[in-house]
């Protein structure tokens, strides 16, 4: 069957979009507006006295260099907000993946922001939070103690997927959100995907597992805010605008999210003809 929408042009693409969309010039705009947002909602929050709750992504990471130069120079505390990750590799033993891995999110974090921060800015380690293996029911405990969480920011898999929510034809739409976070095994699609981004194209030596924060988790932020940036995202950013409500497509259950943005650059609103 031929999906029509994974060949709208940026006119069609834009017309009636199920989820909002905004189109930026390029990556450096997207980048920059994800860390903007970043900084406004937490002193926004550090006005009122109330703690900031954010689910961060690595990937898309361009947001951070700029979120740093924000926090710095602006002397934004960070005492107050607390980072939930949203997924980290594991070893085939179900242990998360040593810190100093290159692939690991855990070391990319503490070597990308954490390390970069001012330290009388930056949030103490136990709010800087990551998915365990060993405790995967914490992350929703930990959500409902902080009173939920205020903005989540990601991107969107090859298969739709969100953090590593891999798709599931198996389960209904309304099963799928309801799921919470748990080790699961990767599928190839994100492997190769993956592969082809952080190791030259090197699949074998790719983690076969992760451990990943729920759909249930991000579908009960109170905000979504999404980034995508990359040449096979014009198809997938098509699917999540204009596809059927399924867990076979992940992301297409933030069309009935009621404060959700999906920022694609320019690039990837225009299929290659138009470019």
């Amino acid at each position: 069957m031929r999906h029509e929408y994974y060949y709208y042009d940026k006119e069609q693409f834009l017309k009636a979009p199920k989820l909002p969309v905004t189109v930026l010039p390029d990556n450096e705009t997207v980048f920059r507006a994800i860390a903007q947002e970043m900084a406004d909602e937490i002193k926004r929050k550090n006005a009122l006295g109330e703690h900031t709750v954010f689910i961060c992504p690595v990937g898309p990471v361009g947001q951070y260099p700029y979120f740093v130069e924000l926090v710095n120079n602006e002397d934004i505390s960070l005492k107050n907000v607390w980072f939930l990750n949203m997924d980290e590799y594991l070893t085939d033993d179900r242990a998360w993946i040593d810190k100093e891995d290159p692939l690991s999110f855990r070391g990319f974090m503490d070597r990308a922001v954490y390390d970069r921060i001012r330290p009388e800015l930056v949030m103490p380690q136990e709010q800087r939070v990551f998915p365990d293996p060993e405790d995967p029911g914490r992350m929703a405990e930990l959500i409902r103690k902080l009173g939920g969480v205020d903005i989540c920011f990601g991107g969107i898999g090859i298969n739709g997927h969100l953090a590593f929510n891999e798709a599931d034809d198996t389960l209904s739409a309304e099963e799928f959100r309801n799921l919470h976070t748990r080790v699961l095994e990767i599928s190839r699609e994100t492997r190769t995907a993956n592969a082809i981004g952080d190791l030259n194209g090197a699949i074998d030596d790719m983690p076969r597992y992760c451990v990943t924060i729920g759909m249930n988790e991000i579908i009960n932020a109170r905000k979504i805010r999404l980034g995508c940036f990359r040449d096979w995202h014009r198809s997938v950013v098509r699917h999540a605008a204009y596809g059927e409500i399924s867990a076979h497509f992940p992301v297409t259950l933030v069309q009935e999210h009621p404060d959700a943005l999906l920022r694609v650059t320019e690039f990837v609103a225009k299929l290659p003809h138009e470019i």
